[in-house]
């Protein structure tokens, strides 16, 4: 996408490459062969090194709608036995899982920092008084700890949705029955998913979605989790609020005076693009044994989902471990309607007074945190 790296961090930026991608599936390619050799399907496994230009193996791809043939022609160059008994479509979903895989891990380490940000902030402002809003209005008094001890709550789940999603191998040759491995189909199979320390499934998955789905609704929900703390803290750093202000300069082309929220502007718009992605990953409907189409389409969203939930999260975590938090501006705020349903429900002279379970819910929050 345009300007990739203002959004996205380098490391995740490799992690979902085109590279990164060509990699995988020679990965997968080395695995297959070795679980074959180790059936005794093929008489050893071929070394199958090859250094090959992905733009390349694209435009050679347009021929036959995908990137695994010309691969596979290269490989077939160095053993024969190359890709035996398999599809493109095994060697490619094989490939996505490799490649989510790693990028998944990257993209947790940064929620993981988000989490411990909210933490440190529930923890600090458990006591700093602030007006809680309703539909953008004052409602009644909240603290900042328990804003903070809410996002942190939304991450964690969001995390271990996403931590919890299996990444399975995929191996079931043209149809989805492996017949070209004889009875060796289930072995080579178990074989293959060990090599690549990723379960083996149950059944190809080929026309069965659920864990491509699975994975783009969780990193949709990820990425959403921290987009509600980029608007949150976006609202409060408005010049008529002032009550927070973000750590990055956030200067204009123009207008000297901005201190503009950049980190949460662009966490919300990596959000975006995640779920703009993760919605062909979750409402693709894959026909018969084989898709035309809606398989393709999945490699490019996968790739977008995981770098920019990845990005949200990283300009999240730098956002919030820099965030000035402007205690007295907050109280300062507070309007002093801000009490009127304490006065039907026994009243309070202060806002202070009338903050009900605040504090036993950021210690609820921050004890699940720490278990975990």
């Amino acid at each position: 996408m345009p300007f990739e790296a203002l959004f996205v961090p380098d490391a995740l930026r490799a992690a979902v490459s085109d590279r990164a991608w060509v990699d995988a599936m020679l990965a997968a390619e080395r695995a297959l062969a070795r679980a074959e050799a180790r059936a005794r399907v093929i008489p050893d496994a071929p070394p199958l090194e090859l250094d090959v230009d992905p733009e390349e193996l694209a435009r050679e791809g347009r021929s036959v709608g995908n990137v695994v043939e010309p691969l596979v022609r290269r490989l077939r160059d160095v053993s024969e036995t190359a890709h035996y008994g398999a599809t493109s479509q095994d060697i490619l979903d094989t490939a996505a899982m490799l490649v989510a895989r790693e990028a998944r891990g990257l993209v947790l380490a940064d929620l993981d920092g988000v989490k411990r940000a909210c933490a440190r902030l529930a923890d600090e402002h458990r006591a700093t008084v602030m007006a809680g809003r309703t539909l953008l209005q004052q409602a009644t008094p909240t603290t900042f700890g328990l804003k903070a001890a809410g996002w942190l709550v939304g991450v964690a789940q969001a995390r271990r949705r996403l931590a919890g999603v299996q990444l399975e191998a995929q191996l079931g040759g043209a149809a989805g029955t492996l017949a070209a491995l004889g009875r060796n189909g289930i072995e080579v199979m178990r074989g293959f998913a060990e090599e690549l320390d990723l379960p083996a499934p149950a059944v190809p998955w080929h026309s069965i979605r659920f864990t491509v789905a699975d994975l783009g609704a969780s990193l949709d929900l990820a990425a959403g989790a921290c987009a509600k703390i980029a608007l949150d803290v976006e609202l409060l750093a408005q010049t008529e609020v002032g009550e927070v202000r973000e750590p990055a300069a956030g200067g204009s082309s123009t207008m000297p005076h901005k201190r503009n929220p950049v980190g949460s502007t662009l966490a919300r718009a990596c959000a975006v693009g995640a779920h703009a992605a993760a919605g062909v990953l979750t409402g693709g409907v894959h026909e018969h044994e084989r898709a035309a189409g809606a398989w393709h389409a999945e490699w490019k969203a996968l790739s977008d989902a995981l770098a920019l939930t990845g990005g949200a999260a990283a300009w999240m975590r730098e956002t919030l471990e820099g965030l000035e938090v402007d205690a007295e501006r907050m109280r300062a705020n507070i309007r002093p309607e801000t009490l009127s349903e304490a006065d039907r429900f026994g009243g309070a002279s202060k806002p202070e007074e009338y903050l009900g379970s605040a504090g036993a819910f950021v210690d609820r929050a921050l004890a699940e945190y720490r278990d975990r």
